[in-house]
């Protein structure tokens, strides 16, 4: 079975480091674990007390991976990081601390469902800045909160915005200016004093000490610089985060020299994807290893394979075959053989995608 390998220390030790890092520029934040879906292992692995104590919340876009997290550590707080569906909303105030929210309707169910369990539950406003996804439109913000504030069982602490994640519009000084400026406006108006303004992610980091960030701008939601020791922003290590926190090993169960075109009618009955071929590769050959994992447990895109020399061939559902050319190091002896394993480096969708698939197999180091 193929396997995942996840580095738990390198992991763990990037979190302490964004935890200092952060306490340094007087910015809180939250750890965004769903790129591991609530895996429990994980969570009891690498969540221990010494990791989380300078995490503000540890966050979420789905319900059961919260459930999973108030199991295993009643104490922990936790943020819900994406507008909640109306219908969710006594699970959500049971357990979620925090939410991000843009729609009044749902507010106000959150705002029922906090009344009946004895709480108040606390919400950050999304703003929507140009990227097209979550957030109230910026000529309603000061008619919402109006309403908002109303609210016997909610608090909002805070307002933010999502950028960079569905269109890549980049968190440039401007649009992070706006979010300062409508804090102001909505404190000076309603006179209340908002606790965060929550305008940075992983692709933000960068930015901290380069002045583009206003110094307004208080708390983060992290999740793949942490696990992954990368910025989006430049897809490129940020400090000392360890990069090399994950690994993915597939085995060979088929090795064989095979031609390079297929033969027979095709037609578009296929299941799986392949490479393209030319007819002047009919007749030619080369080495092809079949490997345990297919198209149901990860995007051949998202995986980088060690040995620059391998080539993609096809993929099905449960099998992938690669091309290993003549299968000859430059001193002429045979690389793999039947039984071998490959080895790749996964990125962050080829992580969430392993960790949900039942056909492949976690390994904690």
């Amino acid at each position: 079975m193929a396997e995942l390998i996840i580095q738990t220390e390198k992991i763990k030790n990037n979190i302490k480091f964004l935890s200092n890092y952060f306490a340094q520029h007087n910015i809180e934040w939250s750890l965004i674990t769903k790129v591991f879906s609530g895996d429990k292992e994980f969570l009891k692995k690498i969540l221990t007390d010494d990791v989380i104590e300078k995490i503000n919340t540890v966050g979420d876009s789905r319900l059961t991976s919260l459930k999973n997290l108030k199991e295993l550590n009643p104490k922990m707080r936790t943020i819900y990081i994406k507008p909640p569906a109306k219908v969710y909303a006594d699970d959500l105030v049971k357990y979620a601390d925090i939410s991000l929210n843009s729609s009044f309707s749902t507010i106000k169910a959150l705002n029922a469902a906090a009344k009946k369990a004895g709480k108040t539950h606390q919400i950050i406003i999304m703003i929507e800045l140009g990227e097209l996804r979550e957030g109230v439109k910026r000529s309603d913000i000061m008619d919402f909160y109006e309403t908002v504030f109303d609210l016997s069982n909610i608090e909002v602490i805070g307002i933010g915005s999502n950028l960079g994640c569905m269109y890549g519009v980049e968190p440039s000084y401007d649009k992070l200016l706006q979010l300062t400026l409508y804090k102001e406006l909505i404190s000076a108006k309603f006179n209340k004093e908002l606790k965060f303004i929550s305008g940075g992610t992983s692709i933000t980091l960068p930015l901290i000490e380069s002045g583009i960030i206003p110094k307004e701008i208080n708390h983060f939601r992290i999740g793949e610089a942490a696990f992954f020791g990368l910025t989006p922003l430049t897809n490129e290590p940020f400090k000392e985060l360890s990069v090399d926190t994950f690994e993915f090993k597939a085995n060979i169960i088929e090795l064989e020299e095979k031609g390079l075109v297929p033969e027979g009618i095709i037609n578009a009955a296929n299941i799986g994807h392949t490479a393209s071929y030319s007819q002047e590769d009919i007749g030619e050959t080369s080495v092809k290893a079949i490997l345990d994992f297919g198209m149901l447990d990860v995007d051949k895109e998202d995986l980088e394979s060690i040995d620059p020399d391998i080539g993609f061939v096809g993929i099905t559902s449960d099998m992938i075959v690669i091309d290993l050319g003549t299968n000859r190091t430059k001193e002429g002896k045979k690389k793999y053989n039947s039984g071998d394993t490959l080895l790749f480096k996964p990125n962050y969708m080829a992580v969430a995608r392993l960790l949900n698939s039942k056909f492949i197999e976690k390994k904690f180091v």
